[in-house]
């Protein structure tokens, strides 16, 4: 779907610190979304998770960076990262170029994926609420 210019596929999940996921088996790959990435401007720095550590969902497990802003990483799902992308840690501009795509930030194997799902938007109500996220940003940037 796209919101107000911004790009945001239909069968991805959505929190609310502009992150989404996408679970393939029975794990959650996890990025930034559009609106992010295009605020950020260029992004020059990814801390990339390490295989085996542990995140919380909703909390903060890293960081990006771009030439004008530096923002965190909170994690879509609770669990055991099994994989970052290390491609970012050379290439942090991936995420620019394909933040749905080749600029995914880490996979996680969820503790427990069907409640952590449910905390999650998808559809209808993300569309709703990120307009309005869209819509606040527009009138605080006048």
């Amino acid at each position: 779907m796209e919101i107000k210019g911004y790009n945001f596929p239909d069968d991805l999940y959505y929190d609310k610190n502009h992150f989404w996921a996408r679970v393939e088996g029975g794990v959650v790959v996890m990025g930034t979304t559009d609106l992010t990435q295009s605020l950020a401007g260029e992004i020059t720095f990814v801390d990339v998770p390490q295989a085996d550590d542990e995140v919380t969902q909703g909390k903060p497990f890293g960081s990006i960076e771009s030439g004008k802003w530096v923002g965190r990483i909170y994690a879509v799902v609770s669990g055991e990262v099994k994989e970052g992308n290390e491609a970012l840690e050379d290439e942090p501009e991936l995420i620019n170029q394909d933040c749905y795509g080749k600029g995914w930030i880490c996979k996680i194997t969820p503790a427990d994926l069907a409640a952590d799902l449910s905390k999650l938007m998808q559809g209808a109500a993300y569309q709703e609420w990120v307009a309005g996220e869209i819509e606040k940003m527009n009138s605080e940037q006048k």
